[in-house]
């Protein structure tokens, strides 16, 4: 289901990982009103309680009902302004695009794990560049030697203009498993001086060497704050970036569901001896070299890190 947010061009996504936790989306998508009212979000950009009411012929009462559920599980997003005429509620959509795992994950059949942004095991980087914890920012302004900092395993937020950062991927795969398919969700957006909207960046991911492609970050966003972006982060900065599902199996390389390489798991040649080494970069050769900026945990729109996930199966 594609949905074009208030933030046209954010290409951001809800990710369900298993059918039942998607169960509260499906019952708020189970309505012809709400479905009609995602339609009208998506033309309209924004659109205030009255303005919706109208449009779809229902009480304000009526229409509080629909909003509220399709708040609560994130489809729309609802905020107050006050205006001339007072305080209003306005309805937009929260993100762009919704993807579901159709499989029901078996407990057995999955290792998930999640990295902090700050614990990769290599880097190379040039400014504008920087991380930063919840409470202030590592030693100095774009001086890459900070990357080397104790103190960055406690980064919530590593931003760079190119150059690369590499993860280690722990790998608890045993000798009688093989991988189905690798997962990596993260928060990423461009790196402009300050932040720019529109301020496109290739994205490139390679595991253990191996260049998988690439995804071009549309921009370093600071129109809104991120929802756990810290109050001391000063609101002209990057406030938040897209969450993106990058996914490797037996028939090539995803973002979000599209294609973006060939490179399958057997290309990997991954087995449970296999260590996993995770790069993304902003080459110097790249056609738009806008930076990386990874969200993790204490800022950004989804308080997390590196997540990974390795569905496998028996082997014989």
């Amino acid at each position: 289901m594609d949905m074009k947010s208030s933030r046209g061009y954010h290409d951001a996504m809800i990710h369900v990982e298993t059918l039942r936790a998607g169960i509260p989306i499906f019952r708020a998508l189970d309505s012809e009103v709400r479905i009609r009212i995602l339609e009208l979000l998506e033309e309209h950009q924004n659109l205030n309680m009255n303005e919706l009411a109208e449009k779809l012929g229902l009480s304000n009462g009526a229409l509080t009902t629909h909003v509220k559920l399709l708040d609560a599980c994130k489809l729309i997003e609802v905020r107050t302004a006050t205006g001339k005429h007072g305080t209003q509620k306005i309805c937009s959509l929260h993100e762009d695009r919704l993807i579901i795992d159709l499989k029901t994950e078996s407990a057995d059949r999955v290792y998930d794990s999640e990295i902090d942004v700050g614990l990769y095991s290599d880097y190379e980087v040039y400014p504008t560049c920087g991380l930063a914890t919840k409470e202030r920012i590592v030693g100095e302004w774009d001086d890459p030697r900070y990357f080397a900092d104790p103190e960055r395993v406690n980064a919530g937020i590593v931003w760079f203009t190119k150059g690369f950062v590499e993860y280690r991927i722990p790998n608890y795969l045993k000798p009688d498993q093989k991988p189905e398919e690798l997962q990596f969700s993260f928060e990423l957006g461009s790196e402009a001086p300050g932040s720019c909207d529109d301020w496109p960046s290739d994205i490139h991911f390679s595991l253990n060497g191996r260049m998988l492609g690439y995804w071009t970050s549309p921009g370093d966003f600071a129109d809104a704050r991120g929802i756990f972006t810290p109050s001391w982060w000063d609101p002209i900065w990057n406030q938040y970036g897209l969450l993106k599902l990058l996914s490797i199996n037996a028939y090539g390389t995803f973002i979000d569901g599209g294609k973006i390489s060939d490179v399958t798991l057997d290309d990997l040649g991954i087995t449970y001896k296999s260590g996993l080494s995770l790069r993304l970069a902003v080459p110097e050769t790249a056609r738009n070299v806008g930076g990386l900026t990874i969200y993790g945990k204490n800022f950004g729109n989804y308080n997390q890190g590196i997540r990974t996930r390795i569905r496998w199966a028996q082997l014989g």
